[in-house]
């Protein structure tokens, strides 16, 4: 039988080390302590070998945990199904893999990767918007703003694809036509959650869904938990938009500063439990509060090119008046009309200083002269 060509993203120098890769992501977990000692010790292709046979040594210690696995490896059918549903495998020394990743203490055997964005390229210029799956109206709306600002900025929005603000974040990239990768704690020919598979077919055609595991894999409580880690990895910073003191969100903010990316949170109402987590960051000084995507890319951005404009409440035409003429100003009645005497005397000053006040503020078209005395323009 012909073994199944490859479906890597670029021809590799060790075919064993890409076959060993994709046994490991079948056999062990993301972050399985032993199967990373295993591969410290005896390299990834000959730790392979040291699990079928279940030494006992003390770097094999548990390594008989990954034999009833090995019995249903099959590598062969792994490519087989790759190649079959349009994935590719993208695998550290490849065009396509992320340096960025490399920072982590565990990272990704291979990724599995579904769309027409190249992994590296697309996480240039990205952040990873996040929170929780039972978000308000608030929350939603705050993360597809967010996103959609972030996208038309060329930014790749990064996210985990679940319910609630994952979903609104993406939706908000692909409103927008701008790209998003969706990690995923299964499978990508898996579409979790199911109310998600118009969504993650949508970013399939327009962007990237990626995953650590292969083809057909569950998706996993501890699955998802090393899931954060890589979306935290793979953007340029990461904002959480609602949070309650225990979600797991928290942990993809918490991955992101271990790697000295820099973290925002989005505020909520004081009263609102689910944005309890958010305040708890903010408070604690670990994320910068952020309430835009002008914002958000002064956050993750370059420095320099991505500044936020800064705020201001509305300009009036009486904000660039001098002290005299705003005191004049101030006094003046809104209907009536107030002689310049009058003024005078109730603003403290010479006659020669409220005639020259009231020129200015007729200029400045805040001040107008009634038959009756001087009065606010608009009044």
């Amino acid at each position: 039988m012909t073994e199944p060509t490859l479906p890597w993203t670029a021809v590799h120098d060790d075919e064993a080390e890409l076959r060993a890769r994709v046994a490991w992501a079948r056999i062990a977990e993301p972050q399985d302590p032993i199967a990373r000692r295993l591969i410290d010790v005896h390299g990834i292709v000959d730790a392979l070998d040291v699990a079928r046979q279940g030494r006992s040594g003390d770097a094999e210690h548990g390594s008989d945990r990954f034999l009833s696995r090995l019995g249903q490896l099959d590598v062969d059918r792994d490519l087989e199904v790759t190649s079959r549903i349009g994935a590719r495998v993208i695998a550290p020394g490849g065009p396509e893999w992320p340096a960025s990743l490399d920072d982590l203490e565990s990272p990704p055997w291979v990724l599995w990767a579904q769309g027409p964005l190249r992994l590296d390229e697309a996480t240039r210029r990205s952040v990873a918007v996040v929170g929780a799956r039972a978000s308000t109206a608030y929350g939603d709306a705050m993360a597809t703003e967010l996103a959609a600002g972030m996208a038309g900025r060329g930014f790749t929005v990064v996210s985990g694809a679940a319910y609630g603000i994952d979903g609104a974040a993406h939706r908000g990239a692909l409103a927008v036509e701008g790209d998003t990768v969706a990690v995923l704690a299964c499978g990508v020919d898996r579409s979790y959650p199911a109310a998600h598979s118009r969504m993650l077919d949508a970013i399939r055609e327009q962007g990237l869904v990626l995953s650590e595991v292969p083809p057909g894999a569950a998706p996993m409580r501890t699955r998802f938990l090393a899931r954060n880690r890589l979306i935290a990895a793979l953007a340029g910073g990461t904002v959480l938009v609602e949070a309650g003191l225990r979600s797991g969100a928290r942990s993809t903010l918490r991955a992101a500063s271990d790697l000295g990316r820099p973290v925002g949170a989005v505020p909520g109402p004081v009263s609102s439990m689910v944005s309890a987590g958010c305040h708890e960051e903010i408070r604690n000084a670990r994320a910068v509060l952020v309430t835009d995507a002008d914002e958000v890319a002064d956050l993750v951005g370059l420095i320099g090119e991505d500044l936020a404009p800064e705020k201001r409440g509305e300009v009036r035409p009486e904000d660039d008046l001098d002290d005299i003429a705003h005191r004049v100003w101030q006094v003046l009645p809104r209907a009536g009309g107030m002689t310049v005497d009058t003024l005078t005397r109730v603003a403290g000053l010479e006659v020669v200083e409220t005639i020259g006040a009231l020129g200015r503020l007729e200029v400045a078209g805040v001040a107008r002269r009634h038959e009756s005395g001087w009065v606010r323009c608009g009044a």
